[in-house]
């Protein structure tokens, strides 16, 4: 007899139904020079997830700030179920991310952070606790800071992102909601 929960329902409505919208924050990265955002896009379509926009922002917090916030606003077909943001987590007086984009959280998910760094130390060692990926939601939109280097973006995709978007995204009451009204802060 097998035991269909929430979590299975949610995980079965399938990657292909989400929408993401990706964002890479960076003073160096060009279009031609952005590894990291390259490898979240590939991830990401390699996940089964539809790439519904994509940027790259300088890390200041007005356009960073404004990118997400224009993108948790939209609606329709276009409209993301997550946002997954690269860059701009480290403690250099440059990396402003979570400062930027964390008062947004209507609600924050705690157990990523916690979860990638305890990945990451295993990986790393103790230089894991430098990072500052964090996660939450934005009205049904759930929003992902991650840190720019390939490693980490790539075990932030294959490790916890890829396996429970769906899921997520069921929990915040998204993957249809581009049919409603959009999220008005």
């Amino acid at each position: 007899m097998s035991h269909s929960g929430p979590a299975e329902q949610h995980r079965a409505t399938g990657a292909g139904a989400l929408r993401v919208a990706l964002l890479t924050v960076s003073d160096s990265r060009t279009p031609a020079t952005n590894e990291g955002g390259r490898l979240l896009r590939r991830l990401a379509e390699e996940a089964g997830f539809t790439v519904v926009d994509e940027a790259l922002v300088p890390d200041e917090t007005e356009p960073l700030r404004g990118r997400v916030t224009a993108w948790t606003a939209q609606a329709g077909e276009a409209a993301p179920d997550a946002v997954l943001i690269t860059g701009g987590t480290g403690l250099s007086p440059r990396d402003r991310t979570p400062e930027a984009v964390t008062p947004l959280f209507d609600r924050r998910l705690p157990g990523f952070g916690e979860l990638f760094r305890m990945l990451s130390f295993q990986e790393i060692g103790a230089a894991a606790m430098l990072s500052r990926a964090e996660a939450g939601a934005i009205g049904s939109v759930a929003v992902f800071l991650l840190p720019g280097s390939p490693a980490a973006v790539e075990l932030a995709m294959r490790r916890l992102i890829a396996p429970e978007l769906a899921h997520i995204v069921g929990q915040l009451g998204g993957a249809h909601r581009g049919k409603g009204a959009a999220h008005v802060r």
